[in-house]
Parts: C-alpha cells; sequence; structure tokens
C-alpha cells in the first residue's frame, strides 16, 4: 500500500473509547484512596506531647466509690495507677515514655504526680479523663538521681485545704502553683549559702515550714527555717497576692483573692 500524498490533509483526533476515559479519572481517585491509610497513619504516629500515655479501664459509674468517692492511687513501676478501694479493679493508668514516677500526692479531685525527669503533672482523679497541666521544675531532675533527695519526700507540698495551692519544694526554691489550671503564684530562692529541704518540713495550723540550713557557723537559725502559706513567706506587715481560683470574686480576712 502506498503513502497519503504529502499534501492530504490530516485526519482529525479520534475521541478517546469510552473505556480510556474512565481509566484516566479512576486513576487519580484510586491514588488518593491509596495516601489516605498513609497520612492517617502519619498523624497517628505523631508522638504524644511529654510522652503521655493515659489509659482508662473502667467507667466511673461501672465501679463502687471509695470513701470520698474517688479511687485509690498508687505508683506501681514506670506507671501511677488508679484503682477502685473496695474491688480493687483499675480505673485509670497513667504513663509516661521514658520516665517514671518518684512520688506521689493524693488530693480531692487530683492526682499530683512528681516524674524522674522533673516534671510535674496534675491528672483528674476520678476518672483519668485528662492530664490538666505539665510543670518543668529546673535542675529537678539530676537533684532526684542523688541520695539527698530522698525519693522526693517533700517535694510536693499541699497549702491549702482540698489543694487548691500547691508548693514544689526542691534545694534552690520553692514555687506555688494554682492547682486548677497550673498558674505559677510565686517563688521564693533559698538564701545565698542555704538550700532547702524538703523532706524536713513540719505543718503548723496553715503555715509550712521548711528547713533552710545554711554554709557557715555563723548563720542564725532564724534564717535555716521559712515559713510560708498558700500567699507566699510568712513575714509581718506583707501584702498578700491572690491566689483563689479563677472567677472567684475579691473577699475573706487573710486578704483579696482573685
Amino acid at each position: 500500500m502506498s503513502a497519503p500524498p504529502l499534501d492530504s490533509p490530516v485526519p482529525p483526533d479520534e475521541p478517546p473509547a469510552p473505556g480510556r476515559r474512565g481509566t484516566r479519572i479512576a486513576l487519580p481517585v484510586a491514588l488518593a484512596l491509596l495516601a489516605l491509610p498513609l497520612i492517617t497513619a502519619a498523624h497517628h504516629s505523631r508522638p504524644v506531647p511529654y510522652g503521655d500515655h493515659l489509659t482508662v479501664h473502667a467507667r466511673v459509674t461501672d465501679t463502687a466509690s471509695g470513701p470520698a468517692g474517688e479511687p485509690g492511687l498508687r505508683m506501681r513501676g514506670p506507671a501511677v495507677e488508679a484503682y477502685d478501694t473496695e474491688s480493687g479493679g483499675l480505673r485509670w493508668t497513667y504513663t509516661r515514655a521514658g520516665r517514671r514516677p518518684v512520688t506521689l500526692l493524693p488530693a480531692p479531685g487530683h492526682a499530683f504526680t512528681l516524674w524522674s525527669d522533673g516534671f510535674v503533672t496534675d491528672t483528674a482523679r476520678a476518672d483519668g479523663g485528662s492530664v490538666r497541666w505539665h510543670r518543668a521544675i529546673p535542675a529537678a531532675a539530676d537533684w532526684l538521681r542523688t541520695p539527698g533527695a530522698r525519693g522526693g519526700a517533700g517535694v510536693l507540698q499541699p497549702l491549702t485545704p482540698g489543694a487548691r495551692m500547691l508548693a514544689v519544694v526542691t534545694p534552690h526554691r520553692i514555687a506555688a502553683y494554682r492547682t486548677a489550671d497550673g498558674d505559677l503564684r510565686w517563688v521564693l530562692p533559698a538564701r545565698p549559702g542555704c538550700a532547702f529541704e524538703p523532706a524536713r518540713s513540719v505543718r503548723r495550723g496553715e503555715a509550712l515550714l521548711i528547713a533552710q540550713p545554711c554554709a557557715g557557723p555563723t548563720a542564725p537559725w532564724t534564717a535555716q527555717v521559712v515559713a510560708v502559706d498558700d500567699y507566699g513567706r510568712i513575714v509581718p506587715g506583707r501584702t498578700p497576692l491572690g491566689n483563689g481560683d479563677l472567677g472567684r470574686a475579691p473577699g475573706g480576712d487573710r486578704g483579696p483573692e482573685n
């Protein structure tokens, strides 16, 4: 068969067959569907903030109530556990990747935990529904590994009934946090040449007395003990900083609260 003349008109492009058109449309859709599991997997594989892993084992309504209607708390290995005080069954478990709990302070509605990396956390005690806040304590992680830390004894101290305010005591400072939101309310540094000893503390009424031994034989004994409450260091004529719950109106006979 001879080739057509060079000046012969070129026939127009033929429209694609119906099967080919469907293939062109289906290919991008299939690729998008294949990518969805990869996108979802990438989303779920993102690291959890602070390495938290909170597991709820039983609904609160399905378990018996403890003395205060809240579970008991304990540390077991790398976990903080909440358990029913009658049946012993677990309600929730809280762990942090690569960390372990050092000391635990139960309070109404709160489970305060000091961790080996120097973080303090507050977990919703009743149902384990959330970790309300995390606070990093400066220079605490290295100190907690020393014998002088005594396993974190006395580091977590409630400053008010019901633990509305929480003191975190380390050798270099005392920091007070409002437990409703973890807000830092005041900081009291140790005197130069002195250091707080959290394990050597005692409560007298509304005051928390904490040992602050100082180097040198001339340090007066009055410099080696401090007294604090939810407003800070107790000294004559102080003007207290309000530390009340959010939204609370000013009032009370101990100074203004906000």
